[in-house]
C-alpha cells in the first residue's frame, strides 16, 4: 500500500504546530516508471489518513503524465524562508520595481519568516496560513497589511506550484476574510482641494500640492519633474521621469533619473495653472541669483520643485511634512498619495470621462476603474481602446481646475 502510518514523538496539528505529544502520522510512497526506469516519490507527515490518500490519488495522476517532473529532495525539503529568499531574488529582480521589492522583503522579514519561516514549504497548509493571518491581526496589523502578506504568499506559492516544489497553492485555499480596508481616508472633494490650495498659496507647498491634487502626479513624479520637460510657450509638460528610489538626504546633484512607473505622458498647463508655473520659475531664478551673489553653491538639477539651493527634495520628507501641514491648518487627514486619488475621483465626477482620467494619471483603464471603485467588466478594458488627445485632456483638466479655483469661463 502506498500510504503507511508511523508514530512520532512530537506530532503537528492541522495548523502545522508541534503539539509536544506523540501520535500517528501518514506517509505517501509511490513507485512509478519514467523513461523505462523505476522511480520513487514520497511525501511524509500527513496529519490524517484522508489527506494522505487524497495526495496519493493526486500524485498518481500527475506522475503518469510524462510532462510532470517531481521536485528533487532538496527542493521539496526547503523551508519557507529559504524558498522566499531565493524567490524574491529571482522573481524580484526580473519583475518588480526596486521600491516594491524592498516592500516585499520587509513584509517577508517582519511578518512571515518569524512565524512560518522554518517550516518546510511542502508542509504549509491553508490552516497554518489562516492562523498566521489571525495572529497578525491580533497583533494589531491593519487589514491592508495582512492582505499584503496574503498576496505575497499567494504569488510566491503559485510559483512554487509551477516549479513543482509543492502540489497545490495553500494560500489559495485560506478562509480568512479581510473585510474592507478602514484606514484609507476618503479623497478630498473639489471644495476641500480648493481650500487646500488657498492655504498653500504663497508657500513652498503651492506647486507641490497643485501637481498632486490637480494633476494626480505621484510624489516621485513631482520631485523628478524638470524644466526641460516643461514647455511654457506651448502650455504643456511631460511626465517622463521621476526621482530615483531611496535617494540619500545628502544628495545635491542628480546623476540620473528613473523612468516613470506607468508610462510617459504629456499633460496640458491650464490657464489657471500657467501663472503658478511662471511664479515658480521666477522664484528659483531669484534663489539662484541670491545664493551665487553670497558665494553659496546652487545645484543645477533643472528641477521644477527643489530645495532653495536647487538640491532635490526627499519624498519621505514630503510625506511627513504634508501631514504636519494638514494638522496645522485643521484639514482632514489624508496621505499625500491620496491627492492623486482625489484628482481621479473629482475629474471623473465632474466629467464622467473615464478614459481621459486614465490617460492623465498614466494608469491602465483597469487600474483607474479599481481606484474609482467601478465594478464589472474591467478585466477586458485596456489602454489600446482609446488614445486621448492633448486637447481633450486640456478640456477635462480645465473644467476641474476652474472648479477648484472658482474661475469663470
Amino acid at each position: 500500500m502506498a500510504v503507511s502510518e508511523r508514530t512520532v514523538k512530537n506530532k503537528r496539528n492541522t495548523a502545522g504546530e508541534q503539539t509536544g505529544r506523540s501520535g500517528v502520522v501518514y506517509d505517501v510512497n509511490i513507485k512509478y516508471k519514467r523513461g523505462g526506469q523505476l522511480k520513487t516519490y514520497s511525501k511524509k507527515g500527513f496529519v490524517t489518513k484522508k489527506e494522505a490518500l487524497q495526495h496519493e490519488t493526486d500524485m498518481r495522476n500527475k506522475l503518469e503524465n510524462a510532462c510532470y517532473t517531481p521536485p528533487t529532495a532538496v527542493e521539496s525539503k526547503q523551508t519557507v524562508q529559504k524558498y522566499l529568499d531565493d524567490w524574491i531574488d529571482r522573481h524580484g529582480k526580473a519583475n518588480l520595481r526596486e521600491s516594491t521589492m524592498v516592500s516585499y522583503k520587509s513584509i517577508i522579514r517582519l511578518h512571515i519568516n518569524p512565524y512560518i519561516g522554518d517550516v518546510p514549504i511542502r508542509n504549509i497548509t491553508p490552516a497554518m496560513l489562516d492562523n498566521l493571518f489571525q495572529t497578525l491581526q491580533t497583533k494589531g496589523l491593519s487589514s491592508n497589511t495582512v492582505r499584503y502578506v496574503q498576496r505575497i504568499l499567494s504569488v510566491s506559492f503559485e510559483h512554487a506550484r509551477k516549479y513543482h516544489y509543492i502540489e497545490t497553492n495553500p494560500a489559495r485555499d485560506t478562509i480568512t476574510k479581510f473585510g474592507k480596508a478602514n484606514k484609507t481616508p476618503a479623497p478630498y472633494t473639489v471644495q476641500q482641494v480648493s481650500l487646500l490650495m488657498t492655504l498653500a498659496t504663497g508657500t513652498s507647498w503651492e506647486i507641490i500640492i497643485a501637481l498632486g491634487g490637480l494633476y494626480g502626479l505621484r510624489i516621485s513624479e513631482i520631485l523628478g519633474l524638470r524644466w526641460r520637460n516643461v514647455n511654457l510657450g506651448d502650455s504643456s509638460f511631460g511626465v517622463v521621469e521621476q526621482l530615483p528610489f531611496k535617494l540619500s538626504s545628502s544628495t545635491t546633484l542628480l546623476d540620473q533619473m528613473a523612468p516613470v512607473k506607468s508610462g510617459e505622458r504629456i499633460l496640458p498647463i491650464t490657464a489657471v495653472m500657467q501663472p503658478l508655473f511662471e511664479r515658480q520659475r521666477q522664484l528659483q531664478a531669484q534663489q539662484r541669483t541670491l545664493l551665487k551673489e553670497s558665494g553659496s553653491p546652487y545645484f543645477e538639477n533643472d528641477l521644477v520643485v527643489s530645495k532653495s539651493d536647487g538640491a532635490p527634495l526627499i519624498r519621505e520628507n514630503i510625506s511627513a511634512g504634508f501631514g504636519q501641514f494638514l494638522r496645522h491648518n485643521n484639514m482632514p487627514h489624508i496621505r499625500f498619495h491620496d491627492l492623486r486619488h482625489s484628482a481621479a475621483t473629482n475629474i471623473h465626477e465632474l466629467t464622467g470621462d473615464f478614459y481621459t482620467v486614465s490617460q492623465i494619471l498614466g494608469h491602465s483603464l483597469k487600474g483607474v476603474g479599481i481606484q474609482l471603485n467601478m465594478q464589472g467588466g474591467m478585466e477586458s478594458v485596456t489602454e489600446r481602446y482609446v488614445s486621448v488627445r492633448l486637447d481633450r485632456k486640456r478640456e477635462v483638466l480645465t473644467l476641474y481646475h476652474n472648479a477648484v479655483f472658482g474661475a469663470k469661463d
